[in-house]
């Protein structure tokens, strides 16, 4: 990693501490006999008692070193590529650790990428408008240091921007440079340096550092406000549904050995999920094991209750299964002249199926569209693992 002539040698050892705190790498100065502090509060992975693998350790050593000689973005990569398989593998602690570290690795990214010039303090503000709404975001980045950024949302109108600006800095004195997606209006800079005392310079950059780090702000508003809604429209195009499947309901059943047969159900409203509105299953008309029994008689439980009680149906059904439990379910739903749109994906290749289609459907490993669906697949796996342990334990203790 590459620190630059401004950086001081302060802020290089606080950079290298944060890199030690994600990869839980501390030198011992001499061999322990117990397990330290520092492994207990969960910085250090403990080679010293024997608590990971050389090779596992190694692979942290290298991961540093590869942040340190500035490859962040290929390390993302790699640990993004783990953590798919983690989590396909059910290694949910594993794939949570490693998406800390991604975190982690993003937000060191973003402080050294505005720890440059040092002459100067600017705001940086992006936007951008979904509908009928503007979402904009300001990076105050002081002496170089990004200090802090401030979030909003509006109705969109014509000149919103323009007005924002008048009414942000009405309260807010000025920097002395502005970094801004468009030319504003002259007299609005004029008024701007009037507010400063001093002229400020507006400036619209085209590429360069300043030019990222718009794009960093842009970045960041697809992550604070837009990713849940971006979610839904890649689901919906591709799975060619007519509508937002805003609300999903995703169904799975859960046993050991043909015991403690038990069914969850979750829900996702607008990209997130609703806790409140998860449901959980005992299996009460299936002998034995009967995944395809099952589901069919949660589904059917589900919606028949739902239609009776005139409750909201969902945009969206999701199966955990392949073909057997995808018919089950569409049955379920035709008995009760239920008309949601249902899929089902299979773990083992991550296929996608739809009724009426003899193959399944691939979608792009890296696209949003499958990822939400297996966010969705998983809580569900979750949830129903959980109510299954609870009814074993409920079961020795009793």
């Amino acid at each position: 990693m590459y620190f630059g002539p401004f950086v001081s040698a302060a802020e290089r050892d606080e950079v290298l501490r944060v890199i030690k705190r994600i990869f839980h790498i501390r030198p011992c100065r001499k061999l322990p006999k117990r397990a330290c502090l520092r492994y207990h509060m969960g910085s250090c992975s403990g080679p010293c008692i024997g608590a990971v693998s050389e090779d596992e350790y190694r692979i942290q050593v290298e991961r540093a070193s590869a942040l340190l000689r500035g490859n962040g973005t290929e390390l993302i990569r790699t640990l993004k590529q783990e953590m798919a398989k983690r989590s396909q593998a059910m290694e949910y602690e594993e794939a949570r650790s490693l998406h800390n570290q991604i975190l982690a690795i993003e937000r060191l990214s973003e402080r050294q990428h505005v720890a440059r010039q040092r002459e100067t303090d600017e705001d940086v503000i992006g936007y951008t408008v979904s509908g009928d709404t503007m979402y904009l975001m300001v990076f105050m980045v002081e002496k170089g240091l990004l200090s802090g950024k401030q979030e909003y949302s509006f109705d969109y109108r014509e000149d919103a921007f323009d007005e924002f600006l008048v009414q942000y800095y009405a309260d807010t004195l000025p920097p002395s440079e502005l970094v801004l997606p468009h030319e504003v209006d002259e007299a609005l800079a004029g008024y701007l340096s009037e507010r400063k005392g001093k002229s400020v310079r507006v400036t619209v950059p085209k590429a360069g550092e300043k030019k990222k780090l718009l794009e960093l702000v842009e970045k960041n508003i697809e992550h604070a406000f837009l990713k849940h809604e971006l979610k839904v429209q890649d689901l919906q195009a591709a799975l060619s549904l007519p509508d937002p499947p805003q609300i999903i309901e995703c169904f799975d059943i859960s046993h050991l050995a043909g015991t403690a047969m038990v069914g969850s159900m979750v829900r996702f409203s607008g990209g997130i999920p609703d806790k409140k509105n998860y449901r959980r299953f005992k299996i009460k008309t299936v002998e034995g094991i009967d995944d395809f029994a099952s589901i069919a008689e949660i589904v059917k439980r589900r919606y028949q209750r739902l239609i009776a009680e005139e409750g909201e149906l969902p945009d969206l059904i999701i199966i955990d299964g392949g073909k057997g439990q995808l018919a089950a379910a569409l049955g379920a739903l035709q008995s009760l002249d239920c008309p949601v749109p249902v899929i089902a994906i299979a773990k083992r290749e991550e296929e996608v199926f739809i009724p009426g289609e003899t193959l399944p459907l691939r979608l792009d490993e890296k696209g949003m569209a499958l990822r939400y669906i297996q966010e969705i697949r998983n809580e569900a796996h979750r949830f129903a693992i959980t109510y299954n342990r609870l009814l074993r334990k409920k079961k020795l203790i009793g």
